[in-house]
């Protein structure tokens, strides 16, 4: 984590680190109440509100493909950020509204905001630093610490306005710290940001370029072998993505929340992850960076193995808590201790990921092939959904225990998988 805060960076590091901080804010605000909002506001049943809220959130990581087409051909990074914010900031406030009948429109603005935001701020700071790689690591290591702090706020501010005042006064406190991201954007915009990602970058179309087109068979044995360990990620998120459905309604119907005579509102538990990624993230990095200096440090897919095999302890965790929660609410120690084991699961599997698409992509598809990872976390959190929904109609315990062997049996798997992949990815000496 050397030199993270280094003063050579350009300032506008810090004025997009604040923008995505606001953006995560309004984003995970709104999602730590809206499947309570479906069920106890909308009378939704569980498996309803489920289905929707995976679909919801599969959309998120889809739309992204499209955002980042229409910002490289039309319009520019920067012009789609803008329009994203404001799209967030209009289904924010259709949600404010209490009004049923605007809440998949709500929905749709949010979709949409995801996909030009999503999509295009981090290729604006890729553009701040061009090819210094060094510089780059550092910058984007600030930037996910922004981005986990407006996570860990969100649950808290929003979880605890729409426990004390309504569903709606939660989702407009959401609204409101987009307005307050976009009006530093729009401030700071053209006298920290210049000229980098004002409009679509203009392509020289050589021989070349041309030749470009095509893979050698190396290349092409790589690309082959990495979407092949994309798909092993897709049962990670099915995991993972519990948080906001099944996860949110276990702590609301199973867990103790009462603390020194306070109740803990439910959406407070979704601040964990962000707080525990803030924390350890550094210390991951550390632990990285010392295995690698006594060449001891597991390939990308040797992570991504154990990314799959911590996310199968948190649930068993789980089981075993579900288990007790047949009889009486259970202590929020094992949903907090499931979060964290989920939280080092993520770092070993999601950062990691990003880094190996952008080592072996080549850099005629580094989009495209960058598109396909999210849509991967579409996938996962669309089939995420759909199991969520089913949470209610079986004992809790029986339910996490399902996840549990699932992610274990695709942790097997891949083992079976990782030396051939090593192989073709050259990465066990990484």
């Amino acid at each position: 984590m050397k030199n993270i805060f280094a003063s050579e960076h350009p300032k506008g590091l810090y004025l997009l680190f604040f923008v995505e901080m606001w953006e995560r804010f309004a984003y995970y605000g709104m999602r730590a109440l809206i499947v309570l909002y479906m069920i106890q506001s909308m009378k939704y049943s569980a498996e309803m509100a489920g289905n929707i809220y995976g679909l919801y959130t599969g959309l998120v990581y889809l739309t992204p493909l499209i955002g980042g087409y229409l910002a490289d051909r039309y319009f520019g990074q920067r012009k789609c950020i803008t329009a994203g914010a404001i799209f967030m900031i209009i289904g924010l406030g259709l949600l404010s509204s209490g009004i049923h009948g605007l809440f998949l429109p709500a929905l749709f603005f949010m979709i949409c905001s995801n996909g030009f935001i999503k999509s295009n701020i981090s290729s604006v700071l890729g553009l701040l630093y061009g090819e210094n790689e060094d510089k780059k690591d550092s910058a984007f290591t600030v930037f996910y610490m922004g981005i986990n702090l407006g996570a860990f706020m969100s649950p808290l501010i929003c979880g605890t306005i729409a426990v004390k005042y309504g569903f709606q006064y939660g989702f407009a406190a959401a609204g409101i710290g987009m307005c307050i991201g976009l009006l530093i954007y729009k401030v700071f915009e053209n006298s920290l940001l210049l000229h980098y990602g004002l409009n679509p970058v203009k392509i020289n179309n050589t021989a070349s370029n041309n030749d470009d087109k095509y893979l050698n068979k190396t290349q092409s044995e790589r690309i082959r072998a990495l979407f092949l360990l994309m798909i092993f990620t897709i049962p990670f998120w099915i995991c993972f993505e519990q948080a906001g459905s099944s996860l949110t309604l276990f702590a609301e119907y199973d867990v103790n929340r009462n603390f020194l005579g306070f109740e803990i509102p439910t959406g407070y538990f979704q601040s964990f992850n962000p707080l525990f990624i803030i924390t350890l993230a550094p210390l991951m990095s550390i632990f990285w960076d010392k295995l690698k200096h006594k060449s001891k440090e597991p390939s990308s897919v040797e992570k991504f193995a154990i990314a799959l095999a911590l996310i199968s302890l948190s649930y068993v965790v789980l089981t075993i808590a579900g288990y007790f929660s047949i009889n009486s609410k259970v202590s929020p120690v094992w949903l907090i201790i499931a979060y964290f084991i989920m939280t080092i699961a993520e770092l070993c599997l999601s950062p990691i990921g990003l880094s190996l698409v952008s080592k072996l992509a080549p850099k005629q598809f580094l989009s495209l092939i960058m598109g396909t990872w999210f849509l991967t976390s579409f996938l996962g959190n669309l089939i995420s959904g759909f199991w969520g929904g089913k949470y209610g109609s079986m004992q809790n315990s029986t339910f996490f225990a399902i996840l549990a062997m699932f992610s274990f049996a695709t942790f097997i798997l891949l083992l079976f998988f990782t030396p051939k992949l090593n192989n073709i990815l050259n990465l066990s000496d990484e």
